[in-house]
């Protein structure tokens, strides 16, 4: 054919055509990596290390997904919320501290309560004085009990043995007095749905300590990368190539063909054409304002238990990386206000819904998911389930491996 026939738009058609499949002809790939997150990145690294070639496409203009910080005033802004790190697996621990350190961010949020006051995260001994007054874990045993007792009951007068939704199974755990002032609206807010219709499976279980302990997490390592989470990206995808505002979908038969094997990290139900219909999520909207103020809240994770507060939660984004005299070096400061909300299309996908229709759903895609031979499936969207970074990276190490 001859392309002068058809003016401009043909060559630049046939232009088009002639560069993307030059510098990516058929099978010049081991591994094609749809997603440049945290389990792209680390799979991306892992494969570079062992002789592998690998191309990473990603539909957003930056890699990182949403661990990604973005700049502002000299802070690195948590661009998709607040990200902490934490583990108790030394490989995984040493594995992120080899690529860049890490600082000594100890997580100890607050609540503001419908009541007014103040109260430490999580449950322990702090938060049982600031409730009730009481001073020993004694106290604070018989108290716990005392409300356990009378949820149970409550349950028993009604018929039932089980907790049925997720406020009977929180007042059985820990009583009246948190659930309506800790749990109860930033729940709600935080899902979307009432309590009495969330499943109880939500929080089997509640951290409760008899110490004075503001530590939210368990594990014995946590921390913030020293200089923020696009370091360790960035050191995770050194060496291998990048692809960005390209999105799979687009031109899936071309980017099907590039590689032997293909790392999905995007959403299931998508790459299965919903087949099956849409899984839902919750996603997060934020608000993020710069303050002629060098500290603003004191800390960098304050939770909003009111449901007549619309937000739940402000981030201040300078204390993940500065502490004591340091955080007043800047005189400016970043706060991030964060409204849950039901997730729609064109919006980023957070968290999923676990609840039983879609658990149902994904179910069916896992089961076409299992069958694929050359196609892995791993991070929260391919997986349909909420993870935390540690385990995201030992997962992508397990299928490596």
């Amino acid at each position: 054919m001859d392309i002068s026939e058809g003016g401009t738009s043909k060559l630049l058609y046939y232009k088009h055509l002639f560069r993307k499949y030059l510098i990516y002809p058929m099978k010049s790939f081991d591994y094609l990596i749809v997603g440049a997150g945290l389990f792209g990145a680390t799979f991306a690294y892992l494969a570079n290390k062992a002789g592998k070639k690998c191309l990473v496409i990603d539909k957003r203009s930056h890699t990182g997904g949403n661990i990604y910080c973005e700049e502002i005033d000299g802070i690195n802004v948590h661009k998709y919320g607040a990200h902490i790190f934490h583990t108790s697996d030394k490989e995984v621990w040493d594995f992120v501290n080899s690529i860049v350190p890490f600082n000594r961010y100890t997580n100890c949020p607050v609540a503001q309560a419908p009541d007014g006051k103040l109260y430490n995260l999580p449950f322990n001994m702090n938060t049982f004085y600031q409730m009730w007054g009481i001073k020993t874990p004694q106290e604070a045993q018989r108290k716990l009990e005392e409300q356990r007792k009378e949820a149970i009951e409550k349950m028993k007068v009604d018929g039932v043995e089980e907790p049925r939704n997720l406020e009977e199974q929180a007042l059985s755990l820990i009583g009246k007095d948190i659930y309506e002032q800790l749990i109860k609206g930033y729940t709600e807010k935080q899902w979307g749905r009432k309590c009495t219709d969330l499943p109880a499976f939500i929080i089997r279980r509640l951290p409760v300590r008899l110490t004075f302990d503001n530590n939210y997490f368990n594990d014995k390592y946590q921390g913030i990368p020293i200089g923020g989470y696009n370091k360790l990206i960035d050191g995770l995808l050194e060496g291998t190539e990048v692809k960005l505002n390209t999105d799979f979908f687009s031109d899936r038969k071309h980017w099907e063909s590039v590689a032997d094997k293909i790392v999905f990290t995007g959403k299931i139900d998508e790459f299965y054409d919903y087949r099956f219909g849409k899984l839902e999520y919750r996603t997060v909207r934020f608000e993020t304002e710069s303050l002629e103020n060098p500290n603003w809240q004191g800390n960098a994770v304050v939770n909003y238990t009111s449901a007549d507060v619309p937000f739940t939660r402000i981030i201040e984004h300078k204390h993940f990386e500065k502490f004591g005299k340091e955080i007043y070096d800047n005189p400016k400061t970043v706060i991030s206000r964060e409204y849950s909300t039901e997730w729609q299309e064109g919006m980023e996908p957070f968290y999923p819904v676990n609840d039983e229709r879609n658990q149902e759903v994904y179910a069916k895609y896992k089961e076409l998911a299992d069958k694929e031979e050359n196609v892995i499936f791993g991070g929260r969207l391919a997986e349909y389930k909420y993870y935390d970074m540690a385990p995201i990276i030992a997962k992508s190490m397990l299928y490596f491996k």
